[in-house]
Formats: structure tokens, sequence, C-alpha cells
């Protein structure tokens, strides 16, 4: 049972989102990945997020560039949380899909990350931080994620 779904809106996005199956096999959360386009493939993407809820899924991970509307569409079929990644693209560095992901309507909440490999990174650990507000495994993992994290950082000496 995947508590996470990522789903990417091009084959070429999985060099980012990479960053947060990581961190989700770090912490060994199911997940499902998959390639969905919100515009090249709008029925299967809909099949595919309305049925998620009843096979285990809590959290929506989306990462798309240019127009970026992945996160959007995905938000306006589920009342699930839904995380968006912008991709970094060559034309606007990647401007363009943090405007798409972070511009939606009231009433249509995506929570953007920053742009590219630091935004996957933080989407896995945003989707944790969900998942662990009722699974204290989870919840006790990042405590510890955390304190690694200032436990490196006291340590260094200039």
């Amino acid at each position: 049972m995947s508590k996470i779904c990522i789903i990417m809106g091009s084959q070429s996005d999985l060099v980012t989102v990479n960053e947060a199956v990581k961190v989700l096999k770090e912490f060994k959360v199911a997940y499902d990945i998959r390639v969905l386009s919100a515009h090249r493939t709008p029925y299967e993407l809909s099949q595919y997020i309305e049925a998620a809820p009843a096979k285990g899924t809590k959290v929506f991970i989306a990462a798309a560039g240019g127009a970026a509307a992945l996160a959007g569409v995905i938000a306006a079929h589920t009342i699930l949380p839904v995380i968006g990644i912008p991709m970094e693209t060559s034309s606007l560095k990647g401007m363009d899909s943090l405007l798409s992901t972070v511009q939606m309507p009231g009433g249509v909440p995506v929570a953007s990350m920053a742009i590219g490999k630091a935004g996957a990174k933080n989407a896995a650990l945003f989707a944790l931080s969900i998942l662990g507000i009722n699974d204290k495994k989870i919840s006790a993992q990042l405590l510890k994620y955390k304190q690694a994290m200032r436990n490196k950082i006291k340590k260094i000496k200039l």
C-alpha cells in the first residue's frame, strides 16, 4: 500500500524527482511513481487520481515543468493534499513552472516547493510531515532526521 503517489508530467522529470525518492526510501515509506501528463493523458490521470485513495494514498506529489498544470489538475480531482515540485526549465529556469504551480485559484490548494532538486527533497519531507501527524513512527524518524541536521551544523568548526 503506497501512502504517497508521485506523478511526473514527463519521464525527464525523474532526474529531479529522484531526490524525493531517496528521502522516501531512507524513511522506508511506500510510494507509487507514475508518468501521467495533465495535457497528454488527462483521462488516464483523472482515473489514477480518483482510484488512489481506495489503494491507501494519503498525499500526492506532482512534478511538472513549463505550464506545470499537473499539481492543479490533481488537486481538482481530490481532497487529499497535493504538493507541487516546479521543474527547472531551459527557457525560463523554472520560473514558469513555479508560477504555474503556486498561482492556484482559491478553493484548489496546492503546496508549492522550491524549483528543482531542493523542492523534490522538501516535497518528500513535507509529505512525511503530513503522514507523521497520525503515524508516530514517521514522526519519530522526522525528529531524528532534524536532530542529525542540527548535529552536523553544530560540528562545523571555522
